[in-house]
């Protein structure tokens, strides 16, 4: 039996959390005479990379997994889902590959890569909405192709624009097999997005974010998705992807469906500087944490951020409160995907211990105190 003790999330008052086998046994009220908060752990739902280790360099390792892992639950994440980009396809089939085989063998990532989050190459092809994804390797929904980069089963997301011939019917298999599809990147027109609704389509990824810089008032693909009730809706948090205005309209929105993402490179959790990225080349990230095209400060080269700094920001843009915010970055991307999580008798124990202004000081993974900060 373990027990931890602190102040509830939620409502501010002592909790004492009694945990069996990695399961939360029993929470009672009591008096605390520590100033720790109790939450339940970060989910992120899409990481490309972090402390310059990238889940598409084709030199990734167990070893790298491993290592960011570790970084992660110092962020308060305790599951999430590497993400593998538009690539070739002997390349992608090598990165899930190495994925799926890190989660069989090492102990760490098996507790937290809850699957990997497909992105591409199903996307649409136009400049804007397809980003930094090569168009070179961009191709319609294949079921045969996906089937075999899936062979492990640890794809659980797939990102696509429905934009494409066929695109309903792989929707359809993908849903019906377990997978949540996404819609992102896209082109699509109001008929496809409501077609791809109704095939089984769940979510939409970083919306508002890969798009074209121009649109026309209506309609189009932002105001389409933001009005299917069924799709919840992916942001990037940082504070700069979105403004404090669009963030506001989709929370309003999508409201308990709007859940906050990292959308992390490889650089993310590094120190300002200068560097040479595989997506974006030259670029620079600066002390405010905006990573950016070396020279060009208005083009964004990714995000940089954890998806702990996507909670705090989300606060100080006066967009939420702390505990909705917890909310957006943990049970509530669970749900989604279908995990039991949360604060509650039955879940399992990944939680988070923090100080007020939500600067981590324990991460707690199935009742094991995985990372310990100083607490003085």
């Amino acid at each position: 039996m373990v027990t931890v003790e602190g102040i509830h999330y939620k409502n501010d008052t002592g909790i004492r959390i009694e945990i069996r086998d990695g399961i939360i046994e029993s929470i009672e009220h009591t008096d605390v005479k520590n100033k720790t908060y109790i939450a339940p752990g970060f989910v992120d739902l899409q990481v490309n990379g972090y402390m310059g280790i990238d889940f598409n360099s084709l030199d990734l390792t167990e070893s790298d997994i491993e290592k960011v892992c570790l970084s992660l639950l110092e962020q308060g994440v305790t599951s999430f889902y590497p993400t593998v980009i538009t690539n070739s396809s002997d390349n992608m089939l090598k990165l899930v590959g190495e994925i799926s085989n890190a989660v069989s063998k090492n102990e760490l990532a098996r507790q937290m890569v809850a699957g990997i989050h497909l992105e591409g190459p199903f996307l649409s092809v136009e400049d804007g909405p397809r980003g930094a994804h090569n168009r070179e390797y961009i191709q319609a929904p294949d079921w045969e192709f996906f089937k075999r980069l899936n062979e492990s089963g640890l794809i659980k997301i797939v990102t696509l624009s429905p934009e494409w011939e066929h695109a309903e019917a792989f929707i359809k298999l993908a849903s019906e097999s377990g997978i949540l599809v996404s819609i992102g990147h896209t082109n699509a027109n109001s008929e496809q997005i409501q077609n791809a609704v109704k095939a089984g389509a769940k979510m939409s990824t970083h919306l508002g974010n890969g798009a074209h810089v121009m649109l026309p008032r209506h309609p189009n693909y932002i105001w389409d998705q933001l009005a299917e009730d069924e799709l919840a809706a992916t942001v990037i948090a940082d504070g700069f992807h979105l403004p404090t205005s669009v963030l506001k309209v989709i929370e309003k929105v999508k409201k308990e469906k709007m859940v906050i993402i990292s959308d992390s490179v490889a650089l993310a959790g590094l120190p300002a500087g200068d560097y040479t990225a595989a997506v974006g080349g030259e670029v620079t990230l600066t002390e405010e944490g905006r990573l950016h095209l070396r020279g060009e400060p208005r083009l964004l080269a990714g995000s940089a951020q954890s998806i702990l700094w996507g909670v705090n920001r989300i606060v100080e843009m006066g967009v939420t409160d702390l505990p909705t915010a917890i909310e957006k970055a943990s049970v509530l991307p669970a749900k989604i995907m279908g995990l039991e999580h949360g604060l509650k008798v039955g879940a399992p124990a990944d939680l988070i211990l923090y100080k007020k202004g939500m600067e981590v000081t324990e991460t707690i993974k199935a009742g094991n105190v995985l990372y310990r900060g100083d607490k003085e």
